[in-house]
């Protein structure tokens, strides 16, 4: 059975493709209808992308050494520096293979935001390091096609504070690898989230480990995969029960649909990488699926619910509007879940 013609409707096959979204018509050339790398419809599609779309808008805006209106670490300022402007090109389905500049930004982040220990920080310090930051960036990386050997660092520095192998406390100031004051502890414990285990960034962690193919998985970062898949299902997904500030609700964001992800999460990311990391058969995610089928519209599609207008490079659509992208992201999912 053919998910794309079997399962989406001819009105949102035609919407996808429309040639005026270079971005989503090639990533559902790709995700959706499954075209072979080499297949010239799926090329023409990603070359325009890059020349004419989104992509080609957020590169215009690149200073020629590789960062984002300010040189360093690159966190600053939200949602345009460098660290924003890579996520987002990510998501755009940007590949350094077809643009110079991506392999160059890339290279300057891995300069500057990533410490010799294995940390992305926030200004170029371990101590700003954060796990949020840590999942989305490694994530990134891959997704633009970075096979730097430096990844392999960071990706033993997140299976080492979600363990805590090898890791003294935050008040261990002397010793050679330890904690701090944002990435507090082991199993996801952060200072953003009152020292308890952050939810958010457990899912971008998960996020980027279910992008390392399975050849580099070491015994941690199998034992970190497994903290945080039982961390995830420790609680309902469709409920988002996971620890926060004593005496309040988890935010309504994991509800809220969006597009782009930066560190605000939302259910159906929760899904995408409980379902990559082979779990989409698990019986726990039944109520997390029938939440997003739930939020498909009549005519097929679903609204962005949390979007960043006016504060990222490009804009991407209107709340409670139908939205190509978030439309794109809740089929990828299904997808995958039928595929197994």
């Amino acid at each position: 059975m053919s998910f794309w013609e079997d399962e989406v409707p001819a009105f949102i096959r035609t919407w996808l493709l429309e040639e005026s979204d270079a971005e989503v018509r090639y990533l559902t050339l790709r995700d959706l209808q499954d075209l072979p790398a080499d297949d010239s419809v799926l090329l023409r599609a990603k070359e325009a992308a890059h020349q004419h779309g989104l992509i080609a808008h957020i590169l215009s805006h690149m200073d020629k050494t590789g960062f984002w209106i300010k040189p360093g670490a690159g966190y600053y300022p939200k949602y345009t520096g460098s660290v924003w402007s890579l996520i987002m090109l990510a998501q755009l389905g940007a590949d350094l293979h077809m643009d110079e500049r991506i392999a160059r930004a890339c290279n300057y982040l891995l300069d500057y935001s990533l410490t010799e220990d294995g940390q992305f920080t926030m200004n170029g310090a371990p101590s700003s390091t954060i796990d949020c930051l840590q999942g989305n960036l490694c994530a990134a990386l891959l997704d633009l096609g970075c096979n730097d050997p430096r990844l392999e660092g960071a990706f033993a520095w997140m299976a080492r504070t979600t363990t805590g192998q090898g890791l003294a406390s935050k008040e261990e100031r002397a010793a050679p690898l330890r904690y701090y004051a944002y990435q507090c502890g082991p199993g996801f414990a952060c200072g953003a989230n009152w020292g308890l285990p952050c939810a958010w960034g457990a899912v971008k962690i998960m996020l980027a480990f279910s992008k390392l193919p399975q050849e580099q998985y070491s015994p941690l970062v199998e034992q970190a995969i497994q903290c945080g898949v039982d961390f995830l299902f420790s609680v309902d997904p469709a409920g988002a029960q996971y620890p926060c500030e004593a005496g309040k609700l988890p935010s309504g964001n994991w509800w809220r649909f969006g597009f782009p992800l930066f560190y605000v999460t939302d259910l159906l990311q929760v899904v995408e990488v409980l379902v990559a990391l082979g779990y989409g058969h698990d019986a726990r995610l039944a109520n997390a699926v029938q939440l997003i089928r739930g939020k498909q519209t009549a005519q097929g599609n679903w609204l962005l619910e949390y979007s960043y207008t006016g504060k990222t490079w490009v804009e991407i659509g209107e709340k409670k509007q139908p939205n190509p992208w978030v439309t794109l992201r809740a089929l990828r999912v299904l997808k995958r879940l039928q595929d197994g």
